[in-house]
């Protein structure tokens, strides 16, 4: 009866395992030819120019670029025309001009030139009374105190100039976390392809020796229900291996999302073929190197070079408010002269006017509120640069410190898998000498497939740990992102 039940079990999980494989068949197709193995290097160039994330970051440049160009729109040449008529009274002279002022990029002062023409009767008082030919206008305006230095168009400007480096460093801090997700995703590709070639492998060792147990039942070496029960261990293995694919499967889209065609740049899912068949080299990283490694990300990581820069348009902003406390003094002068000789005889053929204008708010508390937020601005910026350094020296020996511990791991998960294989062959031994059951047999074989699992796992959580450290000291950062 009780050899009836595994039977029955034995079926049904036979009948599962075929289905599932067979499904797995059509999910995962094999290439009928070698292909080359996929190699990290592969991937992180199809992150730097396929990948849209970062080609969507690219664009804060170009965003940081129209800033600056929306900026100096403040300095373009103005044209100004207008004029007046006098529709009642004593007077009936109308007047027009056409004027054009170009805002010089120093010192807040302006050149203006054009054409002036009256016509009618104006009074003598009037500036803007002309010949019957007009007047040609030229002059400047300039400012002696108030927006000499600084004014809002020069503060705009070099706030604008400042955003497109600003664009860098907000850049880099995105490429380098595409890069990490990009390098971690990949080695959860390649672990779980391994892992997928030992969950085969095991299977084959269970069918090899079904068709052993098969002939020795047949000649009555061995009874019935050793052959059931490794025929169910084939079926639980086959079940592992269709889990095996399922995260083989699942890991190759990850990667996809990384990994993409050249010319469309549309995810490629990465098939067996391409697995390479061991880890890269796993270095020991030399402790001494960690100080140096420190003072590099200092220098490369985009938090303190984004703070700088944050800290320039803070005082930009002080500059600007300090201006707004000093008092406006303009001066100008303008110079016309009169075109034809058909003129009033009032009126000099050339006349020079000097212009000065005298403005102070009293109380001036826009101004002082100004310089009061961008101090505490500035303050608060320099308290978050010092903690950002401490800050990146603590992720630096933070993942140093992980990556040490997992090559360690690593190596003691080396050592456990040599002694279960010397465990497992042992085993294999003492069954054929008829020392021991097939039971134990199985779980030495299931000990070394844990150990040679945990030797996979420990190799990708090296690689998964030299990213974040990479990261950490900004070891992958592009020379143009970081330019100083």
């Amino acid at each position: 009866m009780r050899n009836q039940v595994l039977t029955a079990q034995c079926s049904v999980l036979s009948r599962f395992a075929a289905w599932a494989l067979l499904i797995s068949s059509f999910v995962i197709p094999h290439s009928s030819f070698a292909a080359k193995p996929l190699l990290l290097p592969e991937v992180l160039a199809s992150v730097q120019t396929q990948y849209p994330p970062y080609l969507a970051a690219l664009i804060e440049q170009d965003i940081a670029n129209g800033r600056v160009r929306q900026a100096m729109g403040a300095f373009d040449l103005n044209l100004n025309a207008g004029g007046t008529m006098n529709l009642a009274g004593y007077y009936d002279g109308q007047t027009g001009y056409a004027m054009v002022e170009q805002p010089l990029p120093f010192w807040g002062g302006s050149v203006y030139g054009g054409y002036r023409l009256s016509s009618g009767f104006l009074p003598n008082y009037n500036k803007d009374r002309t010949g019957v030919d007009g007047e040609g206008v030229l002059g400047f305006r300039l400012p002696l105190l108030r927006d000499g230095t600084i004014d809002r168009r020069r503060a705009a400007l070099w706030q604008a100039q400042i955003d497109q480096e600003l664009a860098d460093p907000i850049i880099l801090r995105q490429y380098l976390d595409f890069i990490r997700s990009a390098t971690i995703s990949y080695y959860n590709w390649l672990a779980s392809g391994q892992r997928l070639g030992l969950t085969e492998e095991l299977l084959r060792i269970a069918k090899d020796r079904d068709s052993a147990i098969a002939e020795q039942v047949k000649k009555g070496a061995s009874a019935p229900i050793v052959q059931i029960d490794n025929q169910r261990l084939v079926v639980s293995r086959e079940i592992a291996v269709v889990q095996a694919q399922r995260r083989f499967q699942a890991t190759s889209i990850e990667l996809s999302l990384f990994y993409r065609t050249k010319d469309k740049a549309e995810p490629i899912i990465a098939k067996r073929d391409r697995i390479p068949t061991a880890f890269p080299p796993h270095p020991r990283l030399d402790e001494t190197q960690v100080t140096a490694d420190i003072a590099k990300a200092a220098i490369f990581r985009p938090e303190i070079r984004r703070i700088e820069l944050l800290v320039e348009k803070s005082e930009i902003d002080r500059r600007l408010a300090k201006n707004n406390l000093l008092p406006n003094i303009d001066i100008g002068i303008e110079a016309g002269q009169a075109l034809g000789n058909n003129r009033p005889r009032d009126l000099e053929q050339n006349e020079i006017e000097a212009k000065i204008e005298f403005k102070l708010p009293l109380q001036r508390r826009e101004a002082k509120g100004r310089v009061d937020v961008a101090d505490a601005l500035i303050e608060r910026l320099n308290n978050d640069k010092r903690f950002a350094r401490d800050r990146i020296a603590a992720d630096v020996r933070d993942a140093y410190s992980a990556l040490i511990a997992t090559f360690d791991t690593l190596k003691m998960t080396r050592r456990n898998v040599e002694l279960a294989k010397q465990l497992e062959a042992a085993e294999n031994e003492r069954l054929k000498q008829g020392a021991t059951d097939l039971l134990a047999l199985q779980i030495r074989e299931q000990a070394t497939f844990d150990a040679q699992v945990l030797e996979v796992e420990a190799q990708a959580e090296y690689f998964r740990s030299q990213a974040n450290y990479r990261a950490a000291i900004a070891a992958d950062a592009p020379v143009s992102l970081t330019r100083r």
